[in-house]
């Protein structure tokens, strides 16, 4: 069973929170740098130390905390009440270079690189009577697989940045510590020939079953979503970023399209899929009499059952805000179902899941019905009930994403009446219990909810995010092969919705390469939804100033009955051309003369 996780991290509950302190706390007088490599027990730490920069995605709430973003609330997603929440100042432009925010994750990320680069510099004189060679050389390839990846994350959020590969001295002089930006494609081509040389010396499947340590799946992986960002068009020949060049004339972003980058990425998706699947990973499928039910329970659980066989990557122990986020006020029932409720999904992502029949609600023949009642049971409850019709014969993983009105919730707890989620305005979960712990949009993000919120696993890579990026970078560059719609219906499948193809029960397949492409994108932005892919999937599209700017709309918060259901106007976005990148931060512009600021910044 895999339910020994990365148990490093987890001894006492320390590491993740205080690991990033081990070197500074020890004075110089008690241990020494070098004395650490002396020791199994302090290598391991400061291994361990590397990881701990690794992102919660599940504390959102408090963007920077445990490293989590915005991602989710800043797509076109959700919506968080809270006005705390950075996520709300990205939506209307208003963050600034000079903000914790925007340069945590370039501090942190880069503190992680310096770790790693150290820790490979010196693994291999550790004391060999405590780490032996094979334990140094696996040691090594972590680290320099989880720098990788911490540049691949760093160049995800701000474009191109410097490339450090070597410690540099605390004496060093100016010129060697200042440095400029190294090219988006120096910086591609740096972090896929570092997770290859890690691939050599890691697991197919962790030592003593310590899941969440890097293995050879992961590095794989890392170099697929790698290749798949730089074959994207924010990066594959933009030419909004002429100008974006060092102060000695360097250009940082290749603004001529090459199409071969599309086969990169296809090549390094199959390359995964053919050494990895079905034998380390396999969509994740539950068993159900009923085929509705088990898509239901196969899309929900996915997510929550640790270190399932769909998950290739996931931070361990992580806390686990998002649950009070995700759970409804309930008031008048018991403490353990009432929650803030204040994540809202947008209408956006409410109609962008398709009917039971796998058609969109704008397809005519779809059967979507946009007012009125009907008697209805949800894969998730206990009996059929009246449902406002727009939510009624919806496909399997609308149930898994959206927490709707007058729907059955999914942990009664030990109450002795039904806990049913109301947020009309005299609700249980409604305006008048609460104008802070409550949905802006009529709607709550469902997805991801567990039984109880312990700290888990949160889940940030999974087997089915590496089937559509092959379709999709099939389709770019091989618009008639075969596997883009092998892949993509194996997602649809799994979905218990109808597959693409020209048999019986069957949907007539995309005739075009634009009509491929934008079912591709529609089955991301459906199978993927609040999973942190959206954000930075229409930036590399270069879509996200039209999907992302404008009326954000939900249902009537400030009414009861009928009147709750109107499409209401919730806010209206801003996005920039500057929006697209992650500023580098202020001070590093301040203090390095060489460090030139993306584009509208």
């Amino acid at each position: 069973m895999k339910t020994k996780i990365l148990s490093i991290l987890m001894a006492g509950g320390v590491f993740l929170s205080s690991c990033a302190g081990f070197l500074d706390q020890i004075p110089d007088d008690v241990l020494t740098v070098d004395d650490i490599f002396k020791s199994k027990n302090y290598v391991d730490n400061y291994l361990t130390q590397i990881y701990a920069n690794l992102p919660n995605e599940m504390a959102q709430r408090f963007v920077g905390t445990q490293f989590s973003g915005p991602w989710t609330a800043a797509s076109d997603e959700a919506k968080y009440n809270w006005d705390f929440n950075y996520a709300n100042n990205m939506n209307k432009s208003t963050w600034s270079t000079t903000d914790g925010s925007v340069s945590t994750f370039y501090d942190n990320y880069y503190k992680s690189i310096r770790n790693a680069t150290d820790f490979i510099d010196k693994i291999d004189s550790a004391n060999p009577a405590e780490v032996n060679e094979s334990m140094k050389s696996r040691y090594k390839a972590e680290a320099r697989a989880l720098r990788a990846i911490y540049y691949y994350f760093l160049i995800r959020i701000y474009g191109p940045v410097p490339l450090v590969t070597q410690v540099i001295p605390v004496d060093a002089p100016l010129s060697e510590v200042l440095l400029p930006r190294s090219s988006f494609d120096e910086c591609v081509e740096f972090i896929v020939s570092e997770l290859d040389l890690a691939y050599v010396d890691l697991p197919t499947i962790p030592v003593n079953s310590e899941y969440g340590r890097m293995t050879k799946g992961m590095a794989k992986a890392f170099k697929q979503q790698t290749l798949h960002l730089a074959a994207s068009p924010l990066f594959n020949g933009n030419s909004d970023y002429a100008n974006l060049k060092n102060t000695d004339g360097k250009q940082l972003i290749n603004t001529t399209y090459d199409a071969n980058k599309w086969k990169l990425a296809a090549d390094a998706a199959k390359e995964f899929l053919n050494e990895f699947v079905p034998t380390t990973y396999k969509l994740y499928e539950e068993n159900n009499a009923d085929p509705f039910v088990k898509a239901y329970l196969s899309t929900r659980n996915v997510m929550t059952r640790e270190w399932n066989e769909e998950w290739i990557f996931a931070r361990t122990n992580a806390a686990n805000y998002s649950d009070y986020d995700r759970r409804p006020k309930h008031v008048g029932y018991t403490t353990n179902v009432q929650g803030g409720g204040a994540l809202g999904a947008t209408q956006k992502i409410v109609d962008a899941y398709y009917m039971a029949n796998g058609l969109p609600i704008t397809d005519a023949a779809s059967g979507y019905e946009s007012s009125g009642f009907e008697n209805f049971r949800a894969p998730f409850d206990v009996s059929a009930r009246s449902t406002f019709k727009a939510w009624a014969n919806r496909e399997p993983r609308f149930y898994v994403g959206i927490t709707y009105n007058r729907s059955y919730w999914l942990n009664q707890g030990s109450n002795s009446s039904e806990v049913m989620t109301v947020m009309e305005l005299s609700g249980n979960s409604g305006r008048k219990q609460s104008t802070s712990d409550v949905s802006p949009t009529g709607y709550i993000v469902r997805k991801n909810v567990a039984t109880n919120d312990n700290s888990r696993g949160s889940v940030q890579l999974r087997l089915a995010q590496i089937y559509l990026d092959y379709a999709e970078a099939l389709n770019e560059y091989a618009p008639n092969n075969a596997d883009i719609l092998t892949y993509l219906n194996l997602v649809r499948q799994r979905a218990g919705i109808p597959t693409y193809g020209n048999g019986a029960g069957q949907i007539t397949p995309p005739a075009s390469q634009t009509a491929m492409r934008n079912a591709i994108r529609r089955e991301r932005q459906v199978e993927l939804a609040f999973e942190n892919v959206r954000y930075f999937d229409c930036r590399r599209w270069k879509t996200a100033a039209t999907e992302f700017a404008g009326e954000v709309f939900g249902m009537n918060m400030f009414a009861d009955g009928n009147a709750f259901y109107d499409k209401t106007l919730i806010e209206t976005r801003v996005f920039r051309q500057r929006d697209y990148l992650f500023p580098i931060p202020n001070n590093e512009i301040l203090k390095n003369e060489l460090m030139v600021q993306n584009p509208g910044w």
